[in-house]
């Protein structure tokens, strides 16, 4: 029988639960800023308030889930942050090469000509945006992860029952999103578009977005007894869950529920053997965002979240 292990003990309890449902997040700055060495572009967050919400949908499984407050990137990561972690010329110098690992070079340009300043990183595989996070807490000694599912999704509705930014109104959905319609077939700048209800921009289309869940078809059965901060555990390196759709999608598949597992196709050219954990060929439609829990693990919890979920 499969194990699929749910948020429990010190580790996932002081990492994963941010914060108690009453904590008072009113209390916090509504919007913060973490300087990003090696790049000109901070990351900018959002509080994001606790709440409860129903996940999922009708046809594909639903529950109400309650979700603690934490802060979430306005923007998709960019590709000027990313490769801020990549060229680190202080890598060394500050002894993280025992700690944190970077990605190889680049042996193809996985942007595909699509841009890379003020422009969504992509291609990078949920590995590259784990350690990513590792790379910021190594440097900040503040502690980043992925937002799980729930938070993702929560993150998304802002508020709203509408599983788009605007429901079934297209002509109102590309004011909010990149998608097939109006990208042009590629991925345009950060934030040039409406943000959604919490401040949030391009949550939908542009790039999908790596959460840090294990995928699960039946997601909604293994949560079953799960009710606050839900999430599947990551036990193996393969499958993991994204999110929003992308800039090749339609309105389908943009919707705030909408639950993907990434496919290993997404790598098919990589001319490495065993092939990249860090880079996905043929997934210039994936990218990520970063959360940050309001309360932050010890150093010890933070080294053992990253340890649990960067399954090489």
């Amino acid at each position: 029988m499969r194990h699929i292990q749910f948020i429990s003990g010190l580790l996932l309890t002081i990492v994963l639960s941010t914060t108690s449902l009453y904590y008072p997040a009113y209390a916090q700055p509504q919007l913060i800023q973490q300087n990003v060495s090696g790049s000109d572009r901070a990351l900018e967050l959002r509080l994001i308030p606790a709440g409860k919400f129903d996940m999922g949908t009708d046809s594909s499984g639903k529950k109400e889930v309650a979700v603690s407050a934490f802060y979430m990137s306005i923007y998709e990561t960019t590709w000027e942050q990313y490769n801020a972690f990549f060229t680190d010329v202080d890598f060394s110098a500050n002894n993280m090469a025992d700690a944190v690992t970077r990605p190889s070079p680049p042996y193809l340009d996985f942007t595909l000509g699509m841009g890379k300043d003020g422009f969504p990183a992509s291609s990078m595989q949920q590995y590259g945006a784990l350690m990513f996070c590792k790379w910021l807490f190594k440097k900040t000694g503040e502690f980043y992860r992925l937002p799980t599912e729930a938070e993702w999704e929560y993150a998304c509705l802002a508020g709203s029952n509408a599983t788009t930014a605007c429901q079934a109104d297209e002509s109102c959905l590309q004011t909010y999103a990149w998608y097939a319609p109006n990208s042009n077939g590629k991925y345009q700048p950060v934030g040039k578009l409406k943000p959604n209800a919490w401040g949030l921009f391009d949550m939908q289309g542009n790039v999908a977005e790596w959460v840090l869940d294990q995928y699960a078809a039946d997601y909604f059965n293994l949560i079953a007894d799960k009710n606050i901060d839900p999430i599947i555990v990551a036990t193996k390196r393969n499958p993991r869950s994204v999110r929003g759709g992308s800039y090749r999608d339609n309105a389908a598949a943009l919707g705030c529920a909408v639950r993907t597992m990434a496919d290993p196709v997404w790598n098919r050219r990589d001319p490495q053997i065993p092939k990249s954990r860090w880079w996905n060929t043929d997934a210039p439609f994936v990218g990520f965002r970063v959360v940050k829990p309001l309360k932050q693990p010890s150093a010890k919890a933070a080294e053992e979240f990253f340890n649990t979920y960067l399954i090489k």
